[in-house]
């Protein structure tokens, strides 16, 4: 058997440092961000302590003593030898019974399948839209921005000429109105504080007053005040025998309150940009609208991805407000059930059902923004 060769260690080479602590992985994710000074450490165990507190007894009443089925509140509670009623955990029993009213509001339910049709009919166009190796995209994107609104109108409210019943916007509610609110919304806000913020920034002084004076109004006022005038005041504008929807007058007022505030955020990507951008466009002999078109705007808009996203979340959470010119959006829906002698007693699993349903919208927005802006490369890496 061969002798193994000696390994002679280079003088002061006894003395070598143990190996630095392993920085990969889990444990190298806890070391450094949860553990590694002293004030971290406090911090880690004060809150594992408060999620101790907290956590066990609520998962207790939401899950372990929750109510999933029964008939009525009666299977929600109990009585003890005294015939004092005591409540078991969550009951869930409640969101289920009126599930469909959170989501369709007083929408006629033989007709629900129209809401259905529009919505499967978004989901489909949207998937196309995100297929990577999908070349008709532009077909698509013309169909949703230019066909699919009519046909979402005529099925949403019916046309008796082809055959479907007329429903009234003062039946639509619950979910379905709050999506629809926010999605308008946030489709047209954009477009118009692009052009808000371009015409800030315009060189044409009565163009450059007119929006600074609209941004600035909307900015200036609260929602609320805004869909007040909306419902209330605007009629009083409009000649005698002519009618606008209520609903109209609100998507209007959203429209104009989240496009002030989407205005600031585009102009903030304007001026973000060198100037040496704007004097290579015009050196290659592009006119203003080209310039802006091609070369400006979208990296201007890429910059300001996080803050546009920002926008859409605050617009969309504000939709919660309509039910002050009583538009049954799916906070109304609940609140209309606490109100239900039947289901009094029960306030927190609806609005605890309300706040997860905006949570994954809104956090479903976050995320995708963050796609967004790793697929452009405009996030910073750690």
């Amino acid at each position: 058997m061969a002798q193994q060769p000696t390994v002679t260690l280079p003088p002061g080479r006894d003395n070598l440092k143990k190996p630095p602590v392993v920085s990969i992985g889990f444990l190298g994710w806890i070391r450094t961000n949860l553990f590694s000074t002293w004030y971290n450490t406090l911090f880690t165990l004060l809150g594992v302590y408060i999620l101790y507190l907290v956590f066990p007894p609520l998962f207790q009443w939401a899950i372990l003593d929750a109510v999933w089925s029964g008939e009525d509140r009666t299977v929600c509670e109990w009585y003890d030898e005294d015939k004092v009623k005591y409540r078991a955990g969550a009951c869930w029993l409640m969101v289920k019974v009126y599930f469909n009213f959170f989501t369709y509001g007083f929408y006629p339910d033989e007709l629900q399948w129209r809401i259905n049709l529009a919505f499967i009919i978004l989901a489909i166009s949207f998937s196309l839209m995100f297929i990577p190796n999908f070349k008709k995209k532009h077909y698509v994107g013309i169909f949703l921005f230019v066909f699919y609104p009519f046909i979402a109108f005529f099925l949403l409210s019916g046309n008796e000429s082809l055959g479907l019943e007329y429903v009234s916007t003062h039946k639509w509610g619950g979910l379905f109105l709050t999506f629809l609110l926010g999605s308008i919304g946030i489709v047209f806000a954009l477009p118009l504080g692009i052009i808000l913020a371009l015409g800030r920034r315009s060189k044409l002084p009565v163009v450059r007053l007119l929006s600074v004076i609209f941004i600035e109004f909307w900015r200036g006022i609260p929602l609320i005040t805004v869909l007040f005038f909306a419902a209330v005041m605007f009629p009083l504008f409009v000649p005698q025998g002519v009618e606008i929807d209520n609903l109209l007058r609100c998507i209007v007022g959203l429209t104009l309150f989240g496009g002030a505030y989407m205005a600031e955020v585009v102009r903030g990507g304007l001026q973000a940009l060198p100037k040496g951008q704007y004097e290579a466009a015009q050196a290659v002999g592009l006119g203003y609208w080209k310039m802006m078109a091609l070369i400006i705007m979208p990296q201007a808009l890429r910059i300001v991805i996080p803050g546009i996203v920002n926008t859409f979340i605050g617009l969309f959470k504000d939709t919660t407000l309509v039910f002050i010119i009583s538009l049954m959006d799916l906070l109304l829906t609940v609140f209309t059930t606490n109100s239900n002698p039947d289901w009094m007693g029960f306030p927190f699993e609806g609005y605890i059902y309300a706040a997860l349903v905006y949570f994954i919208i809104c956090f479903s927005l976050s995320r995708y923004s963050l796609r967004v802006e790793n697929k452009l490369m405009v996030a910073k890496q750690g």
